[in-house]
């Protein structure tokens, strides 16, 4: 039976919170400690386990607290140090110190302790794919990066101590969801630096890793947590269908507007549908994955000539959809549920809409992963003008083919003519395209 592990990154990731998140998934921390110390780092950290609370709910927090010895004054400034955004998003200078290690010394450190092979191919992948990001955001070679020793110790620890619980957990394959960008600055060894930081922000490309924001101006997302999740995620998005057998809850060090806590979910393929005909819907139906917000809210005193415009205002703010439910609400008032999905960035402009123009006193919203076909807008000529047309793909092969409305119905009155008349003509001039 396939074992899976998948993390979900509501508030992001970084090497600590999914230390904390396998721990409280039933790895030992002694197990950790016992393993990581055949790398000879031993006398370099120490472990600090606890659990805390994140918007009241519990999780496990695990700190990499480096020894007295490890801290000095720095002396030189190169440009080719590589520096470690751990603890999950702290928002001030890291330790200056005197010592660096290269990449190729930490590969020998990895190579010569010993791990479980799984463990040792992992940490190997991962610290070299850091290593690529940040020579390419440096331009210069993997072999000229350099780790300040801080930040080195603090990664092994994350980047091995994560290797080996996943593979403690006996975990086969590997996703996790989309990522948030999260935003502000932090601070580095050369001053500040925009969020996300230029090392993160190749990892996504490197990885093609799906974004969003959620609003919360911190680093949300550490270069060892994408690092991580960019060299051993199969897939980012939506769950994978499996059957839960674990979760493990990783605290970050803040609290914020949601909980931040990066959650494990352990757990075996699921079996409900034969292999063979997974195979084959995974094979004809390919979909894009991305993040949604969905805001709600209920009316129940407002002229429905006020909703129609306000419909007009949040499409031209940027709503995907907009739509209205009828509903019997408290006291048997007859009222209306307005609904609108728009990309998490809009957000506040349509919240700000629908509280200028309606008479709500309060907007649910959440955050929604959703599956899309990838769509394609092209235009055909017509006896009476031209007409756009959407048409989607799943891989290469096309699945629908629609005429734009507005097109349509433009030049329907245009020419006096019906519409159904300008979408038959558009469908059949697609259709006689080469």
């Amino acid at each position: 039976m396939t074992k899976i592990a998948y993390f979900q990154c509501p508030t992001g990731i970084s090497g600590d919170m999914c230390l904390g998140a396998l721990v409280h998934a039933g790895v030992p921390i002694d197990y950790l400690k016992e393993k990581l110390d055949l790398l000879g780092i031993g006398a370099e950290y120490q472990f600090k386990v606890e659990t805390v609370r994140r918007q009241g709910q519990l999780a496990t927090k695990v700190s990499v607290n480096l020894t007295q010895q490890q801290l000095h004054p720095k002396t030189t400034d190169s440009p080719n140090d590589y520096d470690h955004h751990h603890h999950d998003h702290e928002n001030h200078p890291t330790h200056d110190i005197t010592t660096t290690r290269h990449l190729s010394e930490i590969e020998t450190m990895i190579l010569k302790a010993k791990l479980p092979k799984q463990v040792e191919v992992w940490s190997l992948a991962i610290f070299r794919k850091l290593g690529e990001a940040e020579a390419t955001v440096h331009d210069i070679s993997i072999e000229e990066v350099h780790f300040h020793e801080v930040g080195a110790t603090d990664a092994i620890v994350d980047i091995v101590g994560t290797c080996l619980g996943l593979d403690w957990l006996n975990i086969d394959q590997f996703y996790c969801s989309t990522l948030p960008t999260g935003g502000g600055t932090v601070w580095a060894a050369h001053g500040q630096l925009p969020v996300p930081v230029p090392a993160v922000l190749r990892l996504f490309e490197m990885g093609k890793v799906p974004v969003y924001s959620n609003s919360i101006e911190r680093e949300l997302v550490t270069p060892t947590g994408a690092a991580i999740a960019v060299t051993l995620a199969q897939q980012f998005g939506e769950p994978p269908a499996l059957s839960i057998q674990t979760i493990g809850l990783g605290a970050g060090s803040h609290d914020l507007p949601i909980p931040n806590i990066l959650r494990l979910w352990v757990g075996e393929q699921h079996q409900s549908l034969d292999s063979d005909i997974l195979s084959t819907v995974n094979a004809e139906i390919q979909t894009i994955s991305e993040t949604i917000s969905v805001l709600e809210t209920q009316i129940d005193d407002l002229s429905p000539q006020v909703i129609a415009y306000t419909f007009e205002m949040l499409f031209q703010a940027g709503a995907i959809d907009v739509f209205s439910q009828p509903i019997t609400m408290k006291k048997s008032r007859l009222g209306v549920l307005l609904t609108v999905i728009c990309y998490p960035e809009h957000r506040q402009v349509c919240e700000a809409i629908l509280f200028r123009e309606t008479t709500t006193l309060g907007i649910r919203h959440t955050l929604q992963n959703r599956s899309i076909l990838k769509r394609d807008i092209q235009t055909v000529e017509t006896q009476y003008g031209l007409v756009r047309v959407k048409v989607a793909f799943s891989g290469k092969k096309i699945t629908n083919v629609q005429p734009e409305y507005e097109d349509c119905a433009k030049l329907a009155k245009q020419h006096k003519i019906s519409w159904l008349e300008v979408h038959r003509l558009a469908l059949q001039s697609w259709y006689s395209l080469p």
